[in-house]
């Protein structure tokens, strides 16, 4: 546990028994407690407590809860104990002495000046004096919003990496009195320097307002009614961008209620809008008009470690939203981040509610997870929780197979090298055709596995079992019927090549290769060449070398095909009658140069071939 050393703790205590009178009652509250607005009603502040495993490692961590209901989280090593309670970097000995109160932050104070009022018997007795919320902060500040107040220079980055159209929307929203504020992915992205065409938004409004601050503005406006009720959609171009804008409405009360109680409404609707996100890295809140950052649960500290982490408890998570699991694989597989032990656990231990998903959705979540930058990562994921077992059961069966033949090798691994090495081959993009074939290629060995009497392992056939095996598997994921028969004929060809390095291929041969491929032949091509995972640099050199020499005999063979069924403009008939000669080897060879030369200059007419016959005729009889 991250913590002060003992010995600290221990004086600390020591002087404390010692101390005269009462000994402070120090209250703390569970990161999801709803007392906690009292106590800062009454004391002017409240702490907060959070307990986490990361790495193996339990850590504390422990909050000071402003009046604008903002939490500023720190380690329990930078806390320590006094007579009149725990003191955290936050707080402060008030003028008087008798009494915590919250720091003024370097330049601006964390929450507005608090006029001090007249401590009640219950204040005195508890050490502290009650503090007013602050009430002239602006109508468009957030929940949180001192959370990662300016110092940060991140913060400021992000703010000042924002596209125009975000300072052209947010002068409409301010000049009708309401502010702005950016939320969701878009701020983990803004802080990570790459913002993207999608973009998220809150405001204080309702729907009919927000309609019309932003008419005449965006194009394709489109309210949303049905499952994300309250958001406005639009698209808006900026010089050469397009932009995707949804801005969700967050209404506060009406103008009778005190300026205080709507923008606690307004705070709370924010907190609850941020802990719906699946990962605390995506629950974050940039403000706009002050440059602030609204991190209610530890989203900035997750995006330096690379995890993710949900902003519920995991397993709370996954029971009211399954599809959650098959979320987390891809943003692995998108982001390269891993989730925290506790999301891991809940995960393995659900696995079986992801069968409550239907396989639409599944299908979708498996195509981006395949199309992310790193699939190999979001699949490892889906087998070690065993995820897979009840989505894609053939991938986790590879674990113990064995490959190329008699070498006792983890098909399973070879499987996902190969994944990434058919990636890297890919030249327009991403492929999810040659990517599920590269998945899939083996998927028949753990049926086909024979042991011969020489204990070597033989797995003949697995690419017809494989094909049928991958177009079983497909179907049940609802894919298209297409891309199903791309994916089954590359596993049933991704062997053909190697008998074509065991005996040296006839012409014949080479040409019903390239026919069984048709148009997968340049996907077959990168398959199979992904396919070549031997640690022998020798034996892997010898492939490349031979793989080589097909493809050559390849494109030669199309080259002297395409010339054998050019036809030329004057047929036999013709150039006879021009040239006045008998059929023979003249008329051959007349015959092969009006071929040459409509595949060198294209079509010509009667006249023009007759003249270019009868010069060559007089440039031979020289």
């Amino acid at each position: 546990m991250v913590r002060r050393s003992f010995s600290e703790w221990k004086d600390d205590s020591r002087r404390l028994q010692a101390a005269p009178g009462k000994r402070p009652m120090i209250r703390t509250y569970g990161p999801e407690s709803e007392l906690s607005p009292y106590e800062v009603q009454a004391a002017g502040y409240a702490l907060r407590f959070r307990c986490e495993t990361r790495d193996g490692t339990r850590e504390v961590s422990i909050g000071t809860q402003s009046p604008d209901h903002t939490v500023q989280w720190t380690i329990l090593e930078r806390c320590r104990l006094s007579d009149l309670g725990l003191v955290t970097p936050s707080l402060e000995v008030a003028s008087e002495g008798d009494v915590l109160r919250l720091k003024t932050a370097e330049g601006a104070a964390t929450s507005a000046p608090q006029p001090r009022r007249q401590a009640t018997e219950r204040d005195k007795v508890r050490g502290r004096e009650k503090q007013p919320w602050a009430t002239d902060s602006p109508p468009h500040q957030t929940a949180g919003a001192a959370l990662q107040e300016t110092v940060d220079p991140r913060v400021e980055a992000a703010r000042a990496g924002l596209p125009p159209v975000v300072d052209d929307l947010l002068h409409r929203f301010t000049a009708a009195g309401l502010g702005l504020t950016l939320v969701g992915t878009s701020v983990r992205q803004a802080l990570e320097g790459n913002v993207g065409h999608e973009l998220d938004f809150v405001t204080e409004s309702d729907v009919q307002q927000i309609r019309q601050i932003i008419h005449g503005w965006g194009d394709e406006v489109r309210v949303h009614r049905e499952h994300t009720p309250g958001v406005v959609s639009l698209r808006k171009q900026s010089d050469t961008d397009n932009y995707s804008l949804r801005i969700s409405a967050c209404p506060t009360p009406p103008h009778d209620r005190s300026p205080r109680s709507r923008r606690a409404v307004h705070e709370k609707a924010l907190e609850a809008y941020l802990r719906r996100r699946d990962f605390t890295i995506d629950a974050m809140a940039l403000g706009l008009s002050r440059v602030t950052l609204t991190d209610l649960f530890g989203g900035l500290r997750d995006l330096e470690r690379r995890v993710l982490r949900t902003p519920r408890a995991p397993t709370a998570s996954i029971a009211n939203d399954p599809p959650l699991m098959l979320r987390v694989v891809r943003g692995a597989a998108r982001l390269g981040f891993e989730p925290v032990s506790e999301l891991r656990d809940a995960m393995h231990t659900m696995a079986r509610r992801v069968t409550e998903v239907p396989a639409e959705h599944v299908r979708e979540e498996l195509t981006a997870t395949m199309l992310a930058a790193r699939p190999s990562t979001g699949l490892r994921l889906l087998v070690d929780t065993r995820l897979a077992e009840h989505v894609l059961p053939e991938l986790p069966a590879l674990r113990f197979e064995s490959a190329e033949h008699h070498r006792h090798k983890d098909i399973y691994e070879h499987t996902l090298k190969v994944l990434d090495q058919a990636i890297a081959l890919e030249t327009d993009g991403p492929d999810l055709t040659l990517r599920l074939a590269a998945l899939l290629h083996d998927i028949g060995t753990p049926r086909t596995r024979r042991t011969g009497r020489d204990g070597r392992v033989s797995f003949h056939h697995h690419e017809v079992v494989g094909r049928n095996m991958a177009r079983k598997r497909l179907r049940a994921l609802a894919y298209p019927g297409q891309l199903i028969e791309d994916v089954a004929r590359l596993v049933e060809l991704h062997l053909r090549f190697h008998g074509y390095v065991d005996g040296r291929w006839t012409d014949p041969a080479v040409r019903r290769y390239v026919r069984d491929a048709g148009p997968l032949l340049g996907r077959l091509h990168q398959l199979t060449r992904a396919d070549c995972t031997t640690r022998n640099q020798r034996k892997a050199n010898a492939l490349a070398r031979a793989y080589d020499s097909l493809e050559e005999r390849i494109e030669h063979l199309a080259v002297e095909d395409e010339r054998q069924s050019a036809r030329p403009d004057l047929n036999g008939h013709q150039i006879m009658e021009v040239l006045g000669i008998r059929p023979g080897a003249e008329l051959g060879r007349a015959y092969e140069y009006m071929r040459d030369l409509r595949i060198e200059k294209g079509p010509m007419n009667f006249e023009t071939a007759r003249d270019a016959l009868l010069e060559w005729r007089a440039r031979r009889d020289r």
